[in-house]
This record gives structure tokens, sequence and C-alpha cells, in this order.
């Protein structure tokens, strides 16, 4: 069946390609222009406080999953979707002056406030994106084109720091806000232009193009989670992979905040240079791996392949002398390894993941998988830095995360490979 789909772009589908492949890129270079912001508050307040930044970012998306299910209820797709944005735009707007004007509120409750905002934003604006992409698409489209529209996405996550490293210095921090709303305005323009053309070509199944309301009750996303099995696995997938991410994240932070004391400048750009690197590795294996082996081995195969390298990276830094130690400029190991397993995270795990979600109904596209995007991620980044804490006051050190990071990222392989069988299937139709 794989070797029967072909890899060729059809004429048809370049416009819904360029348009699909510019949205996602202004998505994420938005992200990534603040996300260092975001990244160097927390390294100045260091990971103890992570749990409750952590925690208030699951109180809202806990608010904000059912407002968003009872939007997608009663409204359709075309109101939907730039109101999602343009709400971001505002919120940036509202952020310039509590960071010019220090005496409105305390850099402290500032740094939370952005923190759980950023998660936010980054958690509804790639899963809104990723949903719109499952549903003007097909499966056999999908396979062949979201790694490529998915380089859209890894290109603005590397133009995104590269433009922070480059103005920070000159213009602060707020000048990084305007270009990230900038930005999101050229997302909504794409989404308007991708809606009339989904009406037109659309794919070649029955649901795509329908753009109505979905219909149903608020609830319905977080009800999936347990009601639904191919959305539970999703779910179970996502608080293994959170877990491996999360904790790479706290180690990080904690040698930013040693590396850099008293300097936000310094973190800022650490941060940057840290998200460079892991994009620049996710173009190179977007174009040299992913597409292929997505459309001749399916999803499965993908999964087996980054819980195979992500095992190996977790054994390597359990077995070096000190993974804390820079050995390449200021990245030490530790980085070094989050490097890896973001990449490859963002490169091949994401593009396959999706393509499952074209296989299942609309009512699991918007809502299912926006509550596993929002709600369980964030549960787990709770769980994950909690655990942590936990783990050293047990006398776990650094080195002996990198076996946890092995034993997780191999049981979310194989849970992955066989849920991936499954929905190809057709079994949960």
């Amino acid at each position: 069946m794989y070797s029967q789909l072909k890899m060729k772009i059809k004429a048809e589908e370049w416009y819904g390609v360029v348009l699909s492949f510019i949205y996602f890129f202004c998505v994420l270079a938005s992200y990534y222009v603040i996300r260092p912001m975001r990244d160097q508050l927390a390294a100045e307040v260091g990971s103890a406080k992570l749990p409750w930044f952590f925690a208030s970012t699951l109180v809202a998306t806990l608010i904000l999953t059912p407002l968003f299910a009872w939007i997608v209820s009663i409204w359709p797709r075309r109101v939907i979707m730039p109101i999602v944005y343009l709400f971001f735009v505002l919120c940036q707007f509202m952020f310039i002056p509590l960071f010019k004007n220090e005496f409105l509120v305390s850099p402290q409750y500032l740094g939370a406030l952005f923190f759980v905002w950023v998660s936010v934003f980054n958690l509804f604006a790639v899963s809104v994106f990723w949903s719109f992409m499952t549903d003007i698409w097909s499966d056999r489209q999908a396979r062949r084109l979201f790694p490529i529209i998915a380089l859209g996405g890894t290109a603005g996550a590397v133009i995104g720091p590269f433009i922070t490293r480059s103005i920070v210095d000159l213009y602060g921090q707020t000048s990084l806000l305007l270009v990230s709303a900038g930005l999101l305005i050229g997302a909504i323009f794409c989404v308007l232009k991708l809606g009339e053309w989904a009406h037109t070509f659309g794919a070649d199944n029955d649901e795509v193009g329908r753009e109505g309301p979905i219909g149903g009750g608020m609830f319905d996303g977080l009800k999936q989670i347990f009601s639904s099995p191919f959305v539970g696995i999703m779910a179970l997938l996502m608080l293994m992979n959170d877990a491996i991410g999360t904790i790479a994240y706290v180690l990080v932070t904690d040698y930013s905040g040693t590396a850099f004391p008293n300097d936000a400048i310094a973190r800022t750009r650490f941060a940057a240079t840290m998200d460079l690197s892991a994009n620049v590795l996710q173009i190179i294996v977007q174009l040299t791996i992913t597409r292929f082996l997505l459309v001749r081995y399916g999803a499965g195969f993908i999964f087996l392949i980054c819980a195979a390298v992500i095992v190996f990276a977790g054994l390597l830094m359990a077995f070096v002398d000190n993974p804390t130690t820079p050995v390449i400029g200021t990245l030490p190991v530790v980085a070094i390894v989050l490097i890896l397993t973001r990449s490859l995270t963002y490169s091949m795990i994401q593009p396959a993941r999706e393509t499952l979600y074209t296989l299942v109904p609309r009512n699991i596209r918007y809502k299912g998988k926006n509550a596993v995007d929002t709600v369980v991620w964030r549960a787990g980044d709770v769980f994950s830095v909690l655990s942590v804490n936990v783990f050293r006051s047990l006398g776990v050190k650094v080195a002996g995360f990198g076996i946890i990071w092995a034993v997780l990222a191999a049981a979310s392989g194989l849970i992955g490979w066989r849920l991936a069988n499954k929905v190809e299937r057709g079994d949960f139709k």
C-alpha cells in the first residue's frame, strides 16, 4: 500500500501546500520569537517554581479547552480559526506596557503570567493549526504532504530564534512582542485563503470541505480522553513523550540559571541557541528522512525509529562522566540530548501523529485532539516536574534521568507502533 503512494505534489495541491507552509511558518516563528523571553524568566526563578507555572498553565487549559469545544460546536471553521489567533494578537499588545513599565506589576508576577500565557499560546496555536490541516487533507495526502507542511513550522522555528538573537540586544524584549503579533496576523491571512481553497478543492474524502459547526457539547473533548480508545492512547503517548521533554527542560533550565546568573540577556541568547540548533536539525531530518519513511512505511515505523534514537541518547547521557559539562560552546551533554529529542519530536513524531487524525471523525480532530494537545500535555508537565523533585529527593542525579528517558521512549515507541497499525487498518472508525 505505502509503496503505491507517490511523493509528487499534484497541480491542484500546490496552492494549498504553499499556504499551509506559510501558515505554519508564521505560527511557529511567532511563538519562537517570544519563547526565549519565557525561558529566561523561568531560568531566573529556577526549576523550583516550575511546578507552580505548569500547574497554572494546566488550570488555564482546563478553562479554555471546554470553551474551545463549545465554540467549534456552534460556529463554523471559517469563524473559529481567525478568532483564536486574533485573541492571541490582542494579548501580545496588552503585554507590551507591562514589560515597559515595571511599576505596573512586579517582575515575579509578570514572569509567572507571561510563562503561562506563552505556554497556552503555543498549545492552542499549534493544536488548532493541525486540527485544520487534518480537516482539509486526506490520509493519503497527509503522508505525502504533512512532512513538507511541517517544514514551514521548522523554518519558522529557525527564523524565530534568529530574529530574537538579532534584535533583543538592540531593541529590547518588547520589540519581540510586536514582531510576534505581526507574524500571527500573517497566519490569519493564510487561514482565510486556505478556507477558500479547501471549499473548492478539498481532499478526497467525504468530510473534507465541511465548514459547518461540529455540534455536541463543550466537554466532549475531555470526555473522549476516557471514552474513545484512540484518544485515550494518544493521551498516554502524549504523557510519555512530554515526560521526556519536560525532564530535559528542567535540567537545562537549572543549568542556564547556574551558568548565567543575573544575566537575562545571556540566558535569552542561550535559550535561542538551543532552539536554533534543534530546529536546524529538524530541517535536515525532515528533508532527508521523514517524508520517505512516512509514505513508504507509515506512522508506526516512525514511532519505532524515534524511540530507538531517544533510547540511545538517554543511555548516552546516563554513562557520560558529567552531563552538565559544556562540550560544544556553552552546550553541555544534557542540552545536546534535549536538542536531539526535541528535533525528533517535531520533525518525525508530530507529522506521523497528525496523519492518524485524518482517519478519525471531525469531532475527535477538533475536540479530542485539542484536549490531548492542551489539557493532557500540561497535566503531563505538572506530573513530570513533580516527579523530577521526587526522584531528586531519592538521590537520582542527572545521569539517572537518562535511564528514565530510555524506559519511557521504549514504551512509547511500542505503544505508538501498535496504535498506528490499528488506525491504518480502520479499527478506530
